[in-house]
C-alpha cells in the first residue's frame, strides 16, 4: 500500500477510460513521473452532507444519468456504487458502522473509491491490496466484495480498533507509507456511510441499536432457531409476524426477515447470505425457496418461471401473509418474486447492487402478474 505520488495522482485524475488501463501502463507512468512529494495529509475535507445524500439517493435508485461531482467525489456514478459495496459488505459481516467508516476512508485515500486495475508495485483494487503480501489473487483483489471482506477481517483482528483514531486503525491494516493521510477523509466517509446506510435502512454512525430492543425488531416464533437477526429499524415499529397463518408460513417469514440487508447476488443459492462468498447470497427466487425450506417445505422450485406454477393461485382480495407475488413479465414468465408478510409489506431481494429489503405492497400492486399460495 506504500504509494508513489504518480500512483496517487493517477487515482485522483482518473477518467472512466482510465479504469481499464493495463498494469504495464501504470508501471510506465510511475517510472516517468518518479516519486515526487508526499500526498496531502492535511485538514479534513469539507463535506456537503445534503449533496452527498441526494447523490446517493439518485444513483442507488438507478435513475441517475451523468451526475455532477460533489465535494470529495469527482465521479460519483463510479464512486458511490463502490462505497455501497463496502457498506453492504460490512453489514453482511456485522461490522459496526464505525468500522464501515474506517473502510470507506481507507478506500478513499487508497483509490479514491475506484476499483483500480493498477497501483504502486502490485497494489490493486479499492484498498490497493497486494497479492505479493498475501491479500489474495489479482482477480480477487479487484472484486469489491472480496477486497472489502479482506479489509474488514484484518481490521476486526486489531485489538481495540473501535477506540482507536480512524487514521491509526486504518494504518494498523494498511501499513501505508503515509499513515496520517486517512484522517482527512473521515468526514466524507461518515457522510457516505450515513447516506448509504439510510438508503439501505441499516444502522449508521452513532449508537448501534441492540438487536431485539429497538423499534422495528420482532420476536421469532421459535427463539431457539438461529435464522439471523432482524436488523433494528428494517421493519416499521410495532410490526409482528401474523399469527393467523399456518406455523410454516410464520417460520418462512421469520427466516426471510433474517436475511434483511444482505447483498443481492444473481444466481446466489441463499445458503449463507451473511457469509463472504457472493454465491451463498440470495436472489429473489432463492430467498423464498430457502425461506420455505427452512420452514419444512422443500418442494418450492428454484426459479420464478417454475415457482409461479406451484401452490394455488389466489386473487388480490384473498392475499394472505406468506403468499408469493410475481412481477416483471419476461419471455418465459415472471422474472421477479417477493413474499407478502402482512401489514401491507413485501420482503424481496431486488437486484444487483441492492440488498434484501422491505417494500410496500402498494408499490407492487399494479405490477403483480400472479399470486401463489404455497401452503393451504
Amino acid at each position: 500500500m506504500k504509494k508513489a505520488v504518480a500512483g496517487l495522482a493517477a487515482a485522483v485524475l482518473l477518467t472512466p477510460f482510465a479504469l481499464i488501463l493495463p498494469v504495464a501502463m501504470a508501471s510506465q507512468q510511475a517510472g516517468a513521473f518518479g516519486t515526487g512529494s508526499c500526498p496531502d495529509t492535511g485538514s479534513p475535507q469539507a463535506v456537503d452532507t445534503a449533496a452527498i445524500q441526494a447523490a446517493v439517493n439518485l444513483i442507488l435508485s438507478g435513475a441517475a444519468g451523468p451526475t455532477a461531482p460533489v465535494a470529495g467525489l469527482d465521479l460519483p456514478t463510479v464512486q458511490i456504487p463502490m462505497a455501497q459495496a463496502i457498506v453492504a459488505t460490512g453489514v453482511a459481516l456485522k461490522v459496526a458502522p464505525r468500522g464501515q467508516v474506517i473502510a470507506l476512508a481507507t478506500a478513499t485515500q487508497e483509490s479514491r473509491l475506484r476499483n483500480l486495475s493498477y497501483g504502486d508495485r502490485d497494489s490493486l483494487g479499492l484498498f490497493q491490496q497486494r497479492p505479493s503480501q498475501g491479500w489474495g489473487t489479482p482477480a480477487q483483489l479487484q472484486d469489491p466484495v472480496y477486497s472489502s471482506t479482506a479489509f474488514y477481517k484484518s481490521l476486526l483482528a486489531v485489538a481495540g480498533w473501535q477506540d482507536l483514531p480512524l487514521t491509526v486503525a486504518a494504518q494498523k491494516v494498511q501499513r501505508s507509507g503515509y499513515p496520517d493521510a486517512y484522517a482527512q477523509w473521515e468526514p466524507l466517509a461518515t457522510a457516505l456511510q450515513q447516506a448509504i446506510g439510510t438508503t439501505l435502512k441499516v444502522p449508521t454512525t452513532g449508537a448501534t441499536p441492540t438487536p431485539g430492543t429497538s423499534p422495528g425488531s420482532c420476536t421469532p416464533p421459535d427463539t431457539t432457531t438461529d435464522w439471523g437477526i432482524i436488523p433494528a429499524g428494517a421493519l416499521p415499529a410495532g410490526f409482528q409476524i401474523p399469527t393467523d397463518v399456518p406455523p410454516a408460513v410464520q417460520s418462512a417469514i421469520r427466516w426471510a426477515l433474517g436475511q434483511l440487508n444482505t447483498p443481492y447476488q444473481w444466481g446466489g443459492s441463499c445458503l449463507n447470505s451473511h457469509g463472504p462468498d457472493p454465491m451463498g447470497r440470495c436472489d429473489c427466487s432463492s430467498l423464498l425457496q430457502q425461506a420455505y425450506k427452512a420452514a419444512g417445505i422443500a418442494t418450492l422450485d428454484r426459479v420464478t418461471y417454475d415457482q409461479v406454477k406451484q401452490g394455488a393461485a389466489v386473487s388480490a382480495d384473498q392475499l394472505r401473509a406468506g403468499d408469493l407475488l410475481f412481477t416483471e413479465q419476461g419471455l418465459q414468465g415472471p422474472e421477479h418474486v417477493g413474499m407478502y408478510i402482512g401489514s401491507g409489506l413485501v420482503v424481496h431481494a431486488p437486484h444487483t447492487g441492492d440488498v434484501v429489503r422491505i417494500a410496500s405492497y402498494s408499490s407492487w400492486k399494479s405490477g403483480v402478474l400472479a399470486i401463489r399460495r404455497i401452503t393451504p
